[in-house]
């Protein structure tokens, strides 16, 4: 199989990603602001929102990079974002929900990892412009 074969294989993954956060994203708005709102306090729900929003994001920006010609680089700014997103999305609903600080541990492994997405777009903007 010829190595762009697999890049594209692999971005299509990244646009099925891209869309079922997509779909998730808008599930837990919408859950927050009709099922949570008389639960959790006001702190929680600010927290589950930068989650939501944060998500919402870069999950566009995953989408969008799956559309451009296929590269390692936008590969690997693909998979720092996904990453990104379940980690500090993730630990954030958690913690929304959960009450439990042990999970803001990950919120920042998760932030690091949507910045090294960020990083490697950067990279391949300037070898590839």
């Amino acid at each position: 199989m010829k190595l762009n074969s697999k890049l594209f294989k692999l971005f299509k993954l990244f646009k099925l990603f891209a869309a079922a956060s997509g779909f998730v994203t808008v599930v837990l708005g919408a859950f927050a602001a009709h099922s949570l709102k008389n639960s959790l306090s006001s702190y929680s729900l600010d927290i589950w929102q930068t989650a939501v929003f944060y998500q919402f994001v870069h999950t566009l920006v995953i989408l969008q990079l799956s559309y451009l010609k296929p590269s390692h680089l936008l590969m690997r700014s693909q998979i720092w974002f996904s990453s990104g997103v379940i980690l500090f999305s993730g630990s954030l609903y958690l913690l929304a929900v959960t009450g439990i600080t042990k999970l803001g541990m990950l919120t920042p492994i998760g932030g690091v990892c949507l910045l090294i997405g960020w990083l490697y777009l950067v990279i391949n903007i300037i070898k590839n412009d």
